[in-house]
């Protein structure tokens, strides 16, 4: 009884409060996002709804931390527009469920933790791209549909939109001033909708983006045809999809960490994704990961526990089955002035006041993230790219650190005591610090302050050697670790030296993971 207390996070101490009016806070930004995405991606618009409310309920509960809220993002859901447009809604449902199914995957063989790959300056980047990202597509909001195509509102509906907006930004900045006994973005959401439906002002609501009213979500198997090929069409989407899933929330989840200063569970996190995205392919979803955007909200308002995630998503259940016609007139700048301040509150500032004091290869970094996340919308990609680069600036940098003491001792035998990792990149440098022709009859290379990384380093070694070995000069590789003897050994065939083993070194491992 106690576990299952726990994991709902009831054993624990709860501000039940703060956390209800913040799932409240949470859903009223959820769901024109949610609607908006699958608007954008073809889908019918209940299917975003449904995404946010499964999504929602079952991160919330079984996912890798409290606080973090998921839902039907546009993050994954863009990944499938091309596919909905080319082989239908079914096809859609069948890459949902598989790509659940490369997410259960990954956290079942404990991969999430390699999101620790991930430098800090390429989290900057991602956050503050995601942020411009939510701004932007906040704009949309101030157009409006005429014969077929968006156009900007004019006149009074634009002065309207933009007071009702500033209004919500005003009381979102100033109410906690004063007290923070109720979310803000709640009661900023509230003002407007009891100013506009009072007042009878004519502005934009969420019913001119899409019907929110329906039933429980349907169950249905994939119409589709079970076979190679279809497994050939669809994988490449579903890949795409989980990688991105999991690239936004497990980011999210190590921004939570932070701002929270307590740790979640990766591995976790991806198993509740890929179980939330199999049941969306089965109950009519469009499929999705954690929202950081909805995540800030949450915390903003206070909540620090599971059960704000589980009260937003019954909400939004509960408003598609009974409470559409309310929902559907709230309107949209309240929506929009929450999702601004949202934006704000993403964007790390801080990094642009670090930008003269850091690496100029750091700053690039998290400009070029930051780019190809709002060019692209392709989260996971933009991650990779800068992932990359931070690996190839680190690989140039050690190459440039490796070096070598030289002296010859009493018993006339020369000695490279080498510094620094050699592996691919410093191999060419290592090379050059060898004097064949004038060394004497032996040398002994020592690696206590260096490290064999890889086969280059290898075949760098047997180079070296096989250079001495043809003037007839004898070569000792010292203080080799059992890691790097072991490739040594493996490399038989192409390196044959009188090797001395003498440290000892160990990986750290986390035995949470």
């Amino acid at each position: 009884m106690k576990k299952v207390l726990n994991l709902f996070d009831l054993s624990q101490k709860v501000n039940y409060k703060t956390e209800i009016l913040a799932g409240l806070t949470v859903a009223m930004t959820m769901i024109p996002e949610s609607l908006s995405f699958a608007i954008l991606a073809g889908f019918p618009p209940l299917m975003g709804l449904y995404a946010s409310f499964i999504a929602g309920l079952v991160t919330a509960i079984f996912g890798g931390r409290p606080g973090m809220i998921s839902g039907g993002a546009g993050a994954t859901v863009i990944v499938l527009i091309a596919l909905m447009k080319s082989n239908g809604l079914e096809f859609v449902f069948a890459a949902v469920i598989l790509a659940g199914v490369f997410q259960l995957l990954i956290g079942i063989f404990k991969l999430g933790k390699f999101i620790r790959l991930v430098p800090h300056p390429v989290m900057f980047g991602f956050v503050n791209g995601l942020a411009i990202i939510i701004f932007m597509s906040q704009i949309d909001q101030f157009k409006t549909l005429v014969n077929g195509e968006m156009v900007w509102l004019t006149g009074t509906p634009m002065l309207i939109m933009i007071a009702l907006v500033a209004l919500t930004i005003a009381i979102v900045v100033l109410l906690p001033k004063i007290t923070k006994a109720v979310p803000s973005s709640l009661v900023a959401i509230i003002v407007i909708f009891v100013l506009v439906y009072f007042l009878g002002i004519e502005t934009k609501t969420v019913k001119d983006i899409a019907s929110v009213s329906g039933g429980f979500p349907p169950f249905s198997i994939p119409n589709i045809p079970f076979t190679w090929e279809t497994l050939k069409l669809i994988a490449p989407y579903s890949m795409i999809m989980a990688a991105v899933g999991l690239t936004e929330g497990l980011l999210t989840l190590n921004l939570v960490d932070e701002i929270t200063e307590t740790k979640g569970n990766g591995n976790r996190e991806c198993i509740a994704q890929g179980g939330s995205n199999i049941l969306n392919g089965f109950f009519f979803g469009m499929g999705g990961c954690p929202m950081i955007a909805q995540t800030l909200v949450n915390l903003s308002a206070g909540s620090r526990a599971r059960l704000s995630g589980i009260v937003a998503s019954l909400t939004i259940l509960v408003i598609v089955l009974f409470g559409a016609p309310i929902i559907e007139q709230l309107p949209m700048a309240a929506l929009v002035g929450v999702m601004i301040m949202v934006a704000i509150g993403t964007f790390e500032w801080v990094s642009l006041k670090i930008f003269n004091k850091v690496p100029k290869k750091d700053v690039f970094l998290v400009i070029i993230v930051a780019l190809i996340t709002v060019i692209l919308h392709n989260l996971a990609l933009a991650v990779l790219v800068g992932v990359i680069l931070s690996a190839l600036f680190f690989a140039w940098e050690s190459a440039k650190r490796i070096r070598a003491k030289k002296y010859i001792d009493d018993e006339g035998v020369k000695h490279y005591e080498i510094y620094g990792p050699l592996f691919f990149a410093s191999t060419t440098v290592f090379m050059e610090k060898f004097d064949v022709q004038n060394d004497p009859e032996e040398i002994v290379i020592d690696f206590k302050e260096s490290r064999v990384s890889d086969m280059s380093a290898i075949e760098a070694l047997n180079v070296v050697t096989q250079r001495y070995h043809k003037v007839g000069k004898k070569v000792v590789l010292r203080h080799l670790s059992k890691d790097c003897i072991r490739l040594l050994k493996n490399a038989e065939a192409i390196i044959d030296v009188n090797i001395i083993e003498d440290p000892t070194y160990k990986l750290v491992t986390d035995k949470n993971e």
